[in-house]
């Protein structure tokens, strides 16, 4: 097909991978972000097998080892008391089971690494989507400085609050969860080699530990080589808290959340320098992310329950099934319609487990996970020849 001009509202995990992508495969897109400057927020996210694999086609696979940390077994331990629950293999069985690591890293290094495989110049900073129009042909963005850009394809990459995904179907409130969330960071020295009743239960360095129980859950890993301990604190609240990744919280907040929760962990989150507190949404799944000439990817198009840890992994598969479908289909509606029957089944599959997962922590005593093996083994750099 003649190659068509791409537009790209959104400038996060999922906008820049979709950038990344589609120039890999000979498309030049521009990518239009509100922010004033570049840079991802946040703490740690997991990139499962699923992630690896789009990130190694995309050549940062070699670069991400050497900033990112690989687990050597998931520790899931009962809250009151840390005594352990399970042990999973984590490192030894990823690669051989799933055609990949399983990673953890820090948001701005994973960010970081996306954006050095898009120019500077195809990157608009200062440009805040207020409307769109679409038709069969193409269409119109318009920014709040006035600007309008006109393209061939609009790709809405804007998050769980898109105005792209408001234009195109209306307004529907996202679904407040019942979770409130605190994210923090620790120096690794700082965490217990060993926890449980008398030491019992080692925690070495390289371990993802959870602890969980009745009313939240609370997930630790390493990140940046290792240096740092990143932890996640999930909580069941009615409180209604905005869903954001930058509001201040205390120690004391953070605290007072985990009263009565094993000692060891509460002196973990008594070193966090700083903390920020979020309530988790999600939305139920969309029949269609096309219409027209504009499409919806990432939290845009399936904002999910951090439960499966698979909110940015499925982000990155979307942004590169959509340079694949455009590289493969002969024409731009068609890739677009490819695109859509392929990712929509698989990404609504994943929301709604995660949403299930969700439910499963909150029952006495916790179920097993679910298994994400059908998630870890699926590779979308590979040609599709069924959805997924």
């Amino acid at each position: 097909m003649t190659k068509p001009k791409i537009v790209i509202v959104g400038a996060g995990i999922g906008g820049l991978t979709a950038a990344a992508s589609l120039r890999r495969f000979g498309f030049e897109p521009e990518v239009y972000e509100q922010a004033l400057q570049l840079g991802e927020v946040g703490a740690g996210l997991q990139l499962g097998p699923n992630a690896v694999k789009v990130l190694r086609a995309l050549g940062l696979e070699e670069r991400l080892l050497k900033i990112a940390s690989e687990p050597a077994n998931i520790v899931s331990l009962n809250w009151h008391d840390a005594t352990e629950r399970f042990r999973e293999p984590l490192r030894a069985v990823s690669v051989e089971q799933y055609g990949a690591r399983y990673l953890t890293a820090h948001r701005a290094d994973l960010h970081e690494l996306l954006q050095s495989l898009v120019p500077t110049s195809s990157i608009h900073l200062g440009a805040a989507c207020t409307g769109i129009d679409c038709s069969p042909s193409g269409a119109t963005v318009t920014f709040a400085d006035g600007r309008e850009v006109k393209c061939d394809v609009l790709v809405g990459a804007d998050g769980i609050h898109s105005v792209v995904r408001k234009q195109l179907f209306g307004e529907k409130p996202a679904r407040f969860t019942q979770q409130i969330c605190w994210r923090a960071m620790i120096p690794m020295d700082q965490v217990p080699e060993r926890v449980g009743p008398n030491g019992s239960v080692p925690l070495a360095h390289g371990e993802y530990s959870g602890w969980i129980g009745p009313t939240g859950h609370i997930i630790c890993y390493p990140i940046r080589a290792g240096k740092i301990f990143n932890i996640f604190a999930g909580r069941v609240s009615e409180q209604w808290v905005d869903e954001s990744w930058v509001t201040p919280s205390t120690n004391e907040e953070l605290l007072a959340a985990y009263e009565g929760w094993n000692e060891a962990m509460r002196e973990m989150l008594r070193k966090a320098d700083r903390c920020y507190k979020w309530g988790i949404y999600d939305r139920d799944p969309l029949e269609r992310w096309v219409l027209d000439r504009a499409v919806l990817i990432g939290d845009a198009a399936h904002p999910m329950m951090p439960t499966l840890a698979q909110g940015a992994a499925i982000s990155i598969e979307d942004g590169y099934a959509l340079a694949r479908n455009f590289a493969a289909v002969a024409d731009v509606d068609g890739a677009l319609a490819a695109f859509e029957r392929e990712r929509v089944p698989r990404a609504s599959a994943v929301q709604l487990q995660a949403r299930a997962q969700f439910d499963d922590n909150r029952k006495v005593p916790a179920p097993p996970p679910r298994d994400r093996g059908w998630i870890f083994r699926h590779d979308v750099t590979l040609p599709q020849t069924s959805t997924n």
